[in-house]
């Protein structure tokens, strides 16, 4: 496991990596920030935008997505992955924040997460983009990216490797952390064809030594 020197200088390098990394989702608001992180789940953020930008012209409250039939919602969005559930949610979450947060969105992870289809990450991720406040959400190249440097455990559940990260990454940079490290596993540490033989941090990375290892054993 790394050391909280050995911490500071991968999230440094990240850092200088990704300056100006933030969270993709095209939105306005907060409302829409739910919307999208809702349809983003085992879909690309590329996707979701193409859905939403005809989506949020069309869409504008909840009582919008309340107003059509089921069936219309979905063929709004059937180019995402299941899209018939994510449709079914939208309605009931819309329906939610209308008889319980009088329609708007509420700040808090507890009551964020009684939303259908909003779970912690989902909670994590608008607390901090729409609200300002610091949260690490964990999606798939956060959770990849901890294991693979060993700042978490390989058998470590996405709660878990939220609360090391919160342990070992001060609270002022846990939002920034978040952003970095997803752009980290996505644009360079990518799940398939990581950039090893590029990377600024493979001497600290048990992963990238095992993958080049690797590499040099069937080159010979």
């Amino acid at each position: 496991m790394l050391n909280k020197a050995q911490i500071s200088y991968v999230l440094a390098v990240m850092t200088e990596m990704f300056p100006e990394a933030e969270c993709e989702l095209v939105h306005e608001n907060p409302f829409e920030l739910v919307i999208a992180v809702a349809l983003s789940a085992q879909c690309t953020d590329q996707l979701v935008n193409k859905v939403t930008k005809a989506l949020f012209k069309k869409y504008k409250t909840p009582e919008d997505y309340l107003a059509v039939p089921i069936e219309e919602l979905q063929q709004d969005i059937k180019s995402i992955g299941l899209y018939r559930n994510k449709a079914k949610n939208i309605q009931k979450l819309c329906q939610s924040l209308i008889e319980n947060f009088n329609g708007k969105v509420p700040e808090t992870n507890e009551e964020l997460e009684t939303l259908a289809g909003v779970g912690r990450k989902t909670a994590n991720v608008v607390t901090s983009v729409a609200f300002g406040k610091p949260a690490i959400a964990v999606d798939t190249h956060v959770e990849r990216v901890s294991k693979r440097l060993a700042i978490s455990r390989w058998k470590d559940s996405p709660l878990e490797v939220e609360k090391t990260l919160m342990r070992k990454v001060p609270i002022e940079e846990w939002s920034n952390t978040h952003h970095r490290m997803i752009f980290f596993g996505r644009y360079h540490c990518k799940a398939r064809n990581p950039a090893c033989e590029q990377c600024r941090l493979l001497e600290l990375c048990r992963e990238g030594k095992k993958r080049m290892k690797q590499k040099g054993a069937k080159a010979k």
